[in-house]
Formats: C-alpha cells, sequence, structure tokens
C-alpha cells in the first residue's frame, strides 16, 4: 500500500469512527425516549436496563452506518479539497478514481461486514430483545403495571393506587376495563380493593388474583327502545382470577416502529422458508375460497349434452310468475338472505386474504432490507466523496447540512415505499429499492462533475441561454428604433 492511500484512508477512519459513536450516541438516546415508558418506574436494577439497551442497539445499525459514511466521506474530501491537497494530487496526474481507489476496497468490505450483521446479528438481537421483555414480566410482574395510571396489557387496561412487596406483586386499589369486543356490545368495569400478581417463569400467562371487589358490566337490548333505560349488571366477588397474556406486550403496532415484527427476527434463509410457506397458504385459501362459493350460489360445470336440453327448453320470461304469491315471498327472502350471507362471506375472506398478502409483503420487505443496507453503504460513499470534493469544505457546518438532507431524503422516500408496499400499492422490491434508483443517477452525477472539475450547480448552462435570449431580443428592436 502506498502512502497516500495509507494516508487516506487513515483520515477517512478516523472520520468515520468519531462520526459512528457520535451519531449511534443520538440514536441510543432516541430509543431510550422511546421505551422510557418500560425503564421508569418500574424497579428495574442497572443491570436490566443496560441488558435491554443492549439488545435494542443492532437494530440502529441500518440507521447510523449509510449516514456515518456519507458524512465521512463529505467530511474528508471536503478537507482535502479545502487544503488544496486534491490539487496536489491532480497536478501529480493523481485523479479522484485513484484517490478513492483504497477507500472503495474499504466500503465494499464494509458492504459485506453490514449484510452480514443485517442477516445473523440483527435478527439474533431481535429475538432476544423480544424475549428479553416478556422474561422481565415473567420475572417482574409488576413491570407491567405502573402506580397512578392506566396501563394498556391485553385486552385490559388496569389501574393501580400502590404497589408494595418485594417485587411490587401485592397492589392496593386496581380498577380494570375490559375492553370491548369487535361489535362493541359489552363493557366491563372491575373495582376491587386489593390483588396480587402471581407469574411463572415457564409460562407467559400472568395470573391476576382480585379480591373484595365489583364488576359492572354494560348491557345492549335487542330492542332499541329498552337501550335509553342503560342497562347494566352488577356483581361482587371475594376473589376473582384474571389471566393475562405476556405475549401481548410484544405485539406490534404497524403505525409505530417502536418493536419489530417476527419477520425482523429472521435472516435469509429463514425468510425463503417461510415465505414459500406464506405463499402456499395463501394460494390454497384462495382456491379453496373459490371452490367454497361456487358451491353456494350453485355454480357447476355442466355437461355439454344437458345444455343443448336446457336450451330445447323454453323457459318464461318471469321466473316468478310459475309460483304462487306465498312462494314468491319465501323465493325473495331467501335469495336476500343467501346474497347477504355471501357477501358478507367475500367481505370476511377479502379482508383476510390482504392479511395474508401484507404478512408476505413484509416478509419480502425484510429480505430485500438486507441488501439495500449492504448497497446503501456504496451508494453514500459515491454521493458523499464527489460531494465533498466539489463543495471544499470540511468540518462539521456545511458537510452535516448536506449530509442530513440527502440522508433524510434517502429515509423518507425508503420508508414511504416500504409502507406503500407492504399494502400492495408497489411491489415489495420497488417499494425496497425505491430510494436506491431515486439517488443512484445524483451519485453518477456528482462522480462525473468532480472528475471534471465541474462545479456542484453550472450557473453558466442557465445564464448563458438567458443572456443569448436578451442578446437576440436587443438586436432586433435597438435597430429599429435607430431608423426611426
Amino acid at each position: 500500500m502506498k502512502i497516500l492511500d495509507k494516508y487516506l484512508l487513515k483520515t477517512f477512519l478516523f472520520t468515520f469512527a468519531t462520526v459512528f459513536v457520535i451519531l449511534f450516541f443520538i440514536f441510543i438516546l432516541q430509543t431510550v425516549w422511546l421505551f422510557i415508558s418500560e425503564l421508569a418506574g418500574k424497579d428495574l436494577d442497572l443491570i436490566l436496563v443496560v441488558k435491554f439497551l443492549l439488545f435494542s442497539m443492532p437494530r440502529i445499525i441500518p440507521l447510523v452506518l449509510p449516514l456515518s459514511v456519507l458524512l465521512a466521506s463529505i467530511m474528508t474530501f471536503g478537507n482535502l479539497a479545502e487544503n488544496y491537497e486534491f490539487a496536489a494530487m491532480k497536478s501529480s496526474g493523481i485523479s479522484l478514481q485513484r484517490a478513492m481507489r483504497v477507500l472503495i476496497i474499504f466500503i465494499f468490505v464494509l458492504s459485506i461486514v453490514a449484510f452480514w450483521f443485517a442477516n445473523n446479528v440483527i435478527p439474533y438481537a431481535e429475538y432476544k430483545f423480544v424475549n428479553f421483555r416478556k422474561n422481565i414480566a415473567q420475572a417482574k410482574p409488576a413491570m407491567a403495571i405502573a402506580e397512578g395510571q392506566f396501563n394498556d396489557v391485553g385486552t385490559y387496561n388496569i389501574k393501580v393506587n400502590k404497589k408494595s412487596g418485594e417485587n411490587g406483586n401485592h397492589l392496593t386499589g386496581v380498577t380494570i376495563h375490559e375492553k370491548a369486543n369487535n361489535m362493541g356490545e359489552n363493557k366491563t368495569v372491575i373495582k376491587s380493593k386489593t390483588g396480587e400478581l402471581i407469574s411463572s417463569e415457564k409460562s407467559s400467562i400472568l395470573k391476576l388474583v382480585l379480591n373484595d371487589g365489583y364488576y359492572y358490566q354494560d348491557v345492549t337490548p335487542k330492542k332499541y327502545e329498552d337501550r335509553a333505560k342503560l342497562p347494566f349488571i352488577k356483581g361482587k366477588f371475594k376473589t376473582q382470577i384474571i389471566n393475562i397474556d405476556l405475549s401481548e406486550l410484544n405485539k406490534v403496532d404497524d403505525s409505530k416502529e417502536s418493536i419489530a415484527g417476527t419477520n425482523a427476527m429472521l435472516n435469509v434463509s429463514e425468510l425463503r422458508y417461510t415465505l414459500d410457506s406464506l405463499s402456499k397458504n395463501l394460494d390454497n385459501e384462495i382456491v379453496s375460497f373459490s371452490e367454497n362459493i361456487n358451491q353456494r350460489v350453485g355454480i357447476k360445470k355442466t355437461n355439454p349434452a344437458v345444455k343443448k336440453d336446457l336450451k330445447k327448453k323454453q323457459l318464461p320470461n318471469e321466473l316468478l310468475s310459475m309460483y304462487s304469491n306465498k312462494d314468491k315471498v319465501d323465493i325473495l327472502k331467501m335469495a336476500g338472505s343467501n346474497i347477504t350471507s355471501n357477501i358478507y362471506s367475500i367481505e370476511t375472506t377479502q379482508k383476510d386474504l390482504k392479511d395474508k398478502q401484507r404478512e408476505i409483503n413484509k416478509h419480502l420487505s425484510a429480505l430485500y432490507e438486507k441488501f439495500v443496507i449492504a448497497f446503501a453503504c456504496f451508494l453514500m460513499f459515491f454521493i458523499g466523496a464527489p460531494l465533498g470534493a466539489i463543495i471544499r469544505k470540511g468540518g462539521l457546518g456545511l458537510p452535516i447540512v448536506f449530509a442530513v438532507l440527502i440522508f433524510i431524503t434517502f429515509h423518507f422516500i425508503n420508508t414511504f415505499g416500504k409502507r406503500l408496499s407492504q399494502e400492495g400499492g408497489m411491489t415489495p422490491f420497488l417499494g425496497s429499492w425505491i430510494s436506491s434508483f431515486i439517488l443512484s443517477p445524483l451519485a453518477i452525477l456528482l462522480t462525473y462533475r468532480a472528475t471534471n472539475d465541474n462545479g456542484l450547480i453550472n450557473f453558466d448552462a442557465i445564464t448563458t441561454p438567458i443572456s443569448q435570449l436578451f442578446q437576440k431580443i436587443s438586436e432586433r428592436f435597438l435597430p429599429a428604433q435607430k431608423q426611426e
């Protein structure tokens, strides 16, 4: 390795490491902020908090790594251009591509490491992270419930006035709101003086034992006029046991990215196997429903000979005229009931099929994202290095502005494409790669302009046609004025 290559590699590595540590610390603070409700006031010791953060750190790498490469590239090549080191290189016959050669090799190795990290470390960390949250709730069940506020746990909203005992298992002043079902017909409120949380490390069920309490349940009458009376059921109990599924703590809300789904816990081979199973399941579901609905509506394959016999028979223009009025009413009622039933079945199955297709799209996006992070390192380097050589500014001023704008654009397009592909608006492949496809021409353009010593924007290309236009106008009208 030549002296120049050593110098460039050393400068880039120092800048990259510094930027990576700073950005990683910033994103860790963001993670702490996202999960502050789970860490604060839950009587967790320092070791559990540190483990919690360690398992959540790997998910930050796909955000930090491309941004670090982009910012380090702009700062490194911006400093070289600002100090006229690039001018000295070019006067010695060293081009921009030759100066970037050793760093391209480093970025190539970094991309391989990034892919390995995304394929092995992140899925393992996600698995440990989700299970660690569940294990904390099993070892310290009181963690799932904080004092003085309603806690959303499974199908219940639980509020306690005070917790006591060694692990906070003994509760005082318990109020529970049971969530309404899908039809919204029943609502239940349970209040008790005391309670106790009982858990087992071998089970994901948290047992809540309530003592000396009441329950109130709203009742929706069948007759509409009786609803104005607001009837309800009230009961009293000495002891009541409620089982809470702790797996509800790890369920995902698609509108938030606080917890990754199970697709983030799988590597490439596991994702391909899962996708094959999901696709076969979806195809079987479609075939099964189509056969079922055909039988329900009476669509069957008929023999051609039978079709000829049917054509010979002349049917009346109005089939209902063959029946009495009573039979007509019964037939119409039956037809209406069948239509309503079939429409409900079709709508329900359609929703179920959309959910299954959405799950397939999520797994496909997770598969492509492992390759996107590797390509993003290359892309950000070929954007940042030429951009730094063009703007000729190092340090933490202008480079940060350009880096943040470019990365926000990349991340916004990537997130938008991924969300759109999960809902079926575009293919998962395009949704995952659209940000790379859009920014790749920018990388090519910047590399071309930096190689040819052109500025970031060629103002001459804009101002020259305008000045020529004004010149032609003046030449056309000025002579006419002189003749007058």
